[in-house]
Formats: C-alpha cells, structure tokens, sequence
C-alpha cells in the first residue's frame, strides 16, 4: 500500500509538474563544478557553482555504493572523473577513475555528437597521475577534493543538455538489466525486470547521510526461504516501481511543505488530488512555516499561522467547503524512523482530506483552553510533544515512540496515547524550582493536553464539564482542590509580595497527590497570610476569606490520594483558577491605563 501510493503520486508528478521530478533514469543532485573541455577533450577549466548548495541538476541515476568501487555516469566526484582524492590514497584513485573510463567509454563508443566525442577523448587522454599538476586543477584548489559532483561541460553547454547523451541514456534505462529477474511485481502486479537493490531514501532526520533503505535484505533473518542472498527477489518489485516509490518519497522530504518532524520520527504527507492547495493547508495545521509569502493571500496576514488555521475551522465549523480542495481526495500519512541503515516505518495512514480535516477540527476543539493573550492560539503537535520533554536533559526530546502515536491519534480522531497523558502529569511534578520555571510549572500547553485528554479518552465531555476556562459550577473534589490550592498561593504571595518561594514549591506535588496530607497544612500557613494580609489590607483580607470558605464549602472531606485522571482535573483547577487571577490583573491593568 506504501509503495503503491508512493508510484501513483510519482506518476501523478510527472504528468502535472514534470519539472519537479526526475524522469525514469535520471535523479536530482547538486553539483559543485563543471569541467570545461575543449572539442578535443581537454580540459581547459574548472568552473564552480555560483549558489553557496551547488547547482541542482538532472543527472543519470547514480549507483548505491558501499565499500566497492563503482562509477556514475557523466556526474561523480574528482576522485572517479579526475583520478585524485585528499585521502592519500593513489592507487585507489586510479581504480576509481579507470572504473569511470571503462564505463564512459562503453557509453559513448557509438554517440556521435561534440559532446560526446570530447567526454571520449578527455577519458583517452587523461593522466591521473599528473592531475594535481594541472593548471585548471590547481586553480580550483583543495575544494574540489571535498566530494562535491563534477559534470562535464562542451562548447559552452552543459554535457547533459545534449539531446544526443540524453536519447542514448533514456533508451538504455528501458532495457531490462541483462542480470534482472523477471516476475510478477507485488507494487504494480505486472510481470518485469525485478530491482535487486532498492534506491537510497535521503532526508530522514537521524538517518545516514548518504540515505538508508526502504526495503532491503542484508541479513538471513529478513530473507525467504529459498531466495538465500537474492536481495530484491524476497520482496519482487520492478525496477521502474522501485525507481518511482524513492523518486517520490526523496522528493516529499526536499520540500519542506511536505514533511515535518514529530519527535524522532520524520513525517511525509501528500494527496492524491489537488497536492499543493491540500499540503499548503495541511502544513498550517501540522508544521506551520512562519513569513511565507507565498502564503500571504491564504492566511490573509503574512507569516501569521494562527489566521491561516482559524480561517479554515471557521469554515469547517460552518460546513462550508475549502476553496481549491477536494474533500475527497486521498491523503496520505508516512512517519519514518532512522535505523542503522534502513528505515522504520513508524505508521502509515490513509483516509479522505476532509476526514482528516475534520478530525484536525476536533482535536483543536479538545485543545482550546484560556490563554495568555500573547500565546498563539494553536498547539502544533511538536509543541504538544515539547510539554512532555525534560528540559534539564542534556538531549531534551520525546520518547521515541510518542510523536508516531501522537499523531496517529489526531489524524485519526483516536485515543490518545497513555503516555502523552502520563508524561505531562510528570513534567508537571518533576519541573524543577528554579527561578526560571518556577511559574511556569503548570503551562497552558500542558494544562491543554490535561483537557483534551479527558474529553477524548475519559468520556468527560458528555456533560460539559470540562470547558474553556474556569467551571465554577463544578464541586468535584480534584477540580476544586486544584482552585483552591491557587487560592490559597494567591494569599501567600498578596500577604508577602515578592516572595522568591511560595506553597508551590514545597507542597504542590504532595497535594496534588495526597489531599488529605497536606492541605491541612497549607490551610494553617494561610491563615497566619490572612491574619497577615488584614493588617495591611483588609478589604483584600475579606476578599480571599471568601473565596476559600465558598470552595471549601463545596468539600466534604480531603481525599487520601488522586489517581492520575483526577490528578489532570487537579491541574485544570489550577489552571483555570491561576489564569482567572492574571485575567483580574489584566483588566485592573488596562484600566490603570485608560485612566
């Protein structure tokens, strides 16, 4: 299923947008230099790029190397096409470059064209051992050991720009290999020449550089019975399927619109219609990208993300459709994990745009929650992830498996994970009292997953009791603890302004877990604040009597331990009463300011 939507958005590619992806043969590379030669073949020059990444090219499909010596065609680094390298290694720089004539020479024999007769000649005439000593060679200086790719370029034209070369290669890529396996593929069901190796997949975050494997058999234990060592032949797909899946999936991780970071996990995405306008609003939802001007009409307001999502839940709230898009178009979810030299597939999902639209609208929905008026409205999943990170790590990051089951769970409007829940309740513990943190303790990102945690997996929305902002009609005993613990830190902190240490520090775990314990503890301190607090102000005294008797009223006793759900309603409480008192400051402020 993975691959085969991997070759329809291939083929879908080529048909609508042929300048952005490879043909079947060919592959994108940045190149570095071009070697200037004469009709004759010899070099006269070294030219670098312009651009600091090099010129990105078409260029012939390029071999998967290992250890071995193997050569690319008509775009490989100094070492194959000049005969020298920076590692002090000679005679190995020699094999390269006489593996690269050998096949240059074979490709060329018969092409008739300038280009071709010069490459042929240079491969002729060329002396690796007096490379170094070359004038255009020199000039380039050591950069050009660096391993950057090296193309060839005739009469002022780029060698891969001749029609002749082209048609030569294009026609050679339809030939079967003479060595290839012909058998029904499993990705296209057609009978084929069968890839023994698979092309390499770039850009995974965590994976090796020079790309990692899809599908590969490197080991016994991945192997059929009976195709011992045969590679491709335990899993049979043909060599175009194999050249379309990695051309495409290469292509999703090189834009930066398709495909985000969720964790370790790297995540692609693409529909099967309308691509551009679907990934454009996907990417606000998921990896909002910040002063994008080309999404300026769209969000109405450049680099603002927070307008660009409101605009389509608005719509979606309504039941109107999103201009540009088909709701029915299939979307489709990759994560991929680096492993070794091979790639995990963490989760892979497929449903229609507007069912994961939809089930975006909801889960936003779940997460909405009071706010400062500075935060942006919108948690993206990977500052969801960053409440649930250990900041005093030397690496902070979430668990490996949080971000793929994460976001499975958005996409498709399940379960939360367990995990998500219990790690935010242990930062919300763990944080540590520095000044720093010391008031960020409960966040609103955490106190967010908190809400839309207990209205997805606890069912606590059938009543509404889980809102917004503050629920004073609620009397049960965690939520009104939660209250009243703010409360009571509100005293402290009227009765000794400036305090570097409140209850918080000392005793918010405790009773957040153990009610019975320590809040009458707290309650005793409170009233030495209050008895405080009368002596300098008390109508404020009064004031916050009140508000502790009435939430105590709504008591009976203090319970002897929390569970971790009633824990989150704790944290709401808190929460809520906490953004209920800097909202009152808020207002006091702005109207010191208008006077």
């Amino acid at each position: 299923m993975i691959l085969q939507a991997l070759v329809g958005f291939y083929e879908q590619l080529a048909a609508e947008r042929p300048e952005k992806i490879a043909r079947v043969g060919w592959c994108s590379r940045q190149v570095a230099f071009m070697l200037e030669l004469t009709p004759d073949g010899e070099l006269v020059n070294v030219i670098p790029a312009v651009e600091k990444r090099g010129w990105a090219m078409m260029v012939p499909e390029q071999v998967k190397r290992t250890v071995g010596v193997a050569a690319n065609l008509l775009c490989d680094n100094a070492t194959y096409l000049l005969g020298i390298d920076a590692k002090g290694k000679p005679e190995r720089a020699r094999q390269c470059f006489e593996a690269a004539k050998e096949r240059h020479l074979a490709f060329l024999r018969e092409l008739e064209s300038p280009a071709a007769t010069a490459i042929r000649r240079f491969f002729e005439t060329w002396d690796p051992g007096e490379a170094l000593e070359h004038a255009a060679v020199a000039d380039a200086g050591e950069v050009l050991l660096a391993g950057g790719n090296l193309v060839f370029r005739v009469g002022g034209k780029n060698a891969l720009d001749d029609p002749v070369i082209c048609s030569a290669w294009e026609k050679a890529c339809r030939e079967p290999s003479e060595d290839a396996a012909v058998m029904t593929c499993l990705v296209s069901g057609d009978n084929a020449p069968i890839a023994r190796l698979h092309p390499a997949i770039k850009g995974v975050v965590g994976a090796q550089a020079m790309g990692a494997s899809l599908v590969g058999f490197n080991a016994r234990a991945f192997e059929s019975y009976g195709h011992d060592e045969e590679q491709g032949l335990n899993a049979p797909v043909s060599e175009y399927a194999a050249f379309a899946y990695s051309t495409a999936l290469n292509y999703l991780l090189s834009d930066r619109k398709h495909h985000m970071r969720v964790g370790d996990t790297t995540v692609v995405y693409w529909a099967d219609k309308h691509d551009q306008a679907c990934v454009d609003i996907m990417s606000d939802f998921l990896n909002p990208q910040t002063g994008d001007g080309d999404a300026e009409g769209r969000k109405g307001g450049k680099g603002d993300p927070d307008r660009a999502i409101d605009a389509v839940m608005q719509r979606l709230a309504k039941g109107l459709p999103i201009a540009e898009v088909d709701p029915h178009a299939n979307f489709y979810v990759l994560g991929l994990a680096p492993n070794a030299a091979r790639l995990s597939v963490r989760f892979f999902q497929r449903d229609t745009f507007g069912a994961m639209l939809n089930n975006l609208y909801r889960h936003y929905e779940r997460l909405d929650i009071v706010r400062a008026p500075y935060e942006k409205k919108y948690l993206v999943p990977y500052r969801l992830l960053a409440e649930t990170e250990n900041p005093n790590a030397k690496q902070p990051a979430a668990t490996s498996l949080l971000g793929g089951a994460l976001l499975r769970s958005i996409l498709g409007d399940q379960r939360y994970p367990e995990a998500l829940f219990e790690q935010t309740i242990l930062r919300v513990r763990a944080s540590q009292d520095d000044d720093e943190r010391r008031t960020h303790k409960v966040t609103r990102g955490r106190a967010a997953i908190i809400k839309a945690y207990l209205i997805r997996n606890c069912k606590r929305n059938e009543e509404e009791e889980v809102t917004v902002g503050l629920n004073e009609e609620r009397s049960d005993a965690p939520y009104v603890l939660g209250r009243l613990f703010s409360v009571l830190e509100s005293i402290q902190e009227a009765a000794s302004p400036g305090l570097n240490s409140t209850i918080k520090n000392k005793y918010y775990d405790s009773a957040s877990a153990t009610p019975s314990v320590i809040f009458p503890i707290v309650i005793g301190l409170c009233d030495k604040h209050l008895a405080k607090l009368a002596r300098d102000s008390k109508g404020l005294a009064v004031h916050y009597e009140k508000m502790r008797g009435e939430l105590l009223d709504k008591l009976d006793a203090f319970p002897k331990r929390l569970s971790l759900e009633e824990q989150g309603d704790f944290i709401l409480g808190y929460y809520h009463q906490n953004q209920k008192r800097y909202e009152k400051r808020d207002t006091e402020s702005d109207r010191m300011q208008e006077a």
